[in-house]
């Protein structure tokens, strides 16, 4: 049964809330692995604004009973949304299509008191769709003393294998996904037990602190290839407090856009703010690949994915903090074969194929977890 080919769709909306990336693959849900299809869905902007309202007020776990009722109406719409993306594709591809992975949207996260609130309804999908859909993904991870998050390493595992293979990279392999929030996966080697071989951790802020100055102080989304920042001149007083002041303890919590804020740097000019926080940004993305490297001084690769791979100015700065480690190398994933928009929305539904087969999603040293554990909820509605 483990080596029967599932297919599946992936859906991700990360916390720029932008949109909604969309993978079909076919998979066993071990070790093969095959992409059908990618494809990207903008949120219309009343959609969008709505989201990153309703998150901005949404502080504790009191505000997800206050906004009871402006949840539940978002949370439709956004259901909708996805059921319309799952449509086209299965128009356009007519083989079977066996589960549709629903990552939802993160609207709060706070793995201390086991709660992570996902907008998105499943039942409701899979009426819609007339698919199995698997959602819900951290809920078990929380209640085994996990963080809930990352969740794409097991992904990241079998992607490594893959690209061992086709360009001859030695082990370990480092996966850094720039999201909203930066996290990094360590894969060891590849003939140990998964749990024994898999490390990640979310590193710090990724997209997020750039895209809300930007957001505030613009009429665009988010600094386009960096270019915003690359204008602007970093304030090296102020980033230099903010360094001093912001430290990151322990990389055993997975963290939120709400765990960060832009304050520190009112009063600066727009392209000298955008440029300080990229560089500030930075500066934390590459204080996490030191951790993940230890006192390893053999050559070690670094592939780049998520949106912030694209942010010029911000794999520039990470670099240049990372230029007294001569054996660390960033590359984008781009560069082996891969789409680094759509490694997270694949991976979805690559555990989503893993959540049926009761094989588990996270792990002791991926999550914080105290054993493997399957994540996700199966639902069929029609």
């Amino acid at each position: 049964m483990k080596n029967k080919l599932y297919t599946a769709i992936g859906l991700m909306s990360g916390t720029s809330m932008d949109g909604v990336d969309a993978s079909l693959i076919k998979s066993n849900g071990i070790n093969q692995f095959t992409n059908v299809l990618d494809e990207y869905h903008e949120y219309e902007p009343s959609l969008h604004e709505k989201l990153i309202d309703l998150r901005n007020l949404i502080i504790n776990k009191e505000d997800l009973d206050k906004y009871a009722d402006e949840l539940i109406d978002l949370e439709q719409k956004i259901t909708l949304f996805h059921s319309k993306i799952v449509n086209q594709i299965a128009k356009k591809y007519h083989e079977q299509i066996d589960f549709v992975g629903f990552h939802g949207q993160t609207i709060f996260h706070d793995p201390v008191k086991k709660i992570s609130k996902q907008l998105g309804e499943g039942n409701l999908l899979s009426q819609l769709v007339k698919k199995k859909i698997i959602y819900d993904f951290r809920q078990e991870d929380l209640k085994n003393n996990g963080q809930g998050a990352p969740l794409t390493p097991i992904f990241h595992s079998l992607l490594s294998k893959s690209i061992n293979e086709k360009y001859q990279i030695n082990f370990p392999i480092c996966f850094i996904n720039i999201g909203g929030i930066s996290n990094i996966t360590k894969i060891i080697d590849q003939d140990n037990k998964i749990e024994e071989s898999l490390e990640a951790f979310d590193s710090g802020p990724g997209n997020c602190l750039i895209d809300e100055w930007v957001r505030k102080n613009s009429n665009k989304k988010f600094d386009n290839n960096g270019l915003i920042a690359q204008s602007g001149k970093v304030n090296q007083l102020i980033l230099n407090q903010a360094i001093e002041n912001f430290k990151i303890d322990s990389y055993e919590k997975s963290l939120d856009v709400k765990d960060f804020d832009i304050s520190f740097i009112r009063g600066l000019t727009f392209e000298d703010g955008c440029s300080t926080i990229t560089s500030f940004t930075a500066y934390l993305i590459a204080k996490g690949i030191e951790y993940s490297n230890g006192s390893n001084d053999m050559p070690i690769k670094y592939l780049v994915c998520g949106g912030g791979r694209k942010n010029i100015f911000l794999i520039k700065c990470i670099k240049k903090y990372l230029s007294h480690k001569k054996n660390i190398n960033l590359d984008l994933i781009d560069e082996y074969n891969l789409n680094g928009d759509y490694i997270e929305s694949q991976a979805f539904g690559y555990l989503a194929i893993r959540s049926f087969l009761n094989l588990p999603i996270s792990f002791p040293k991926t999550t914080g977890c105290i054993k493997p554990t399957v994540g996700g909820k199966l639902v069929k509605n029609f």
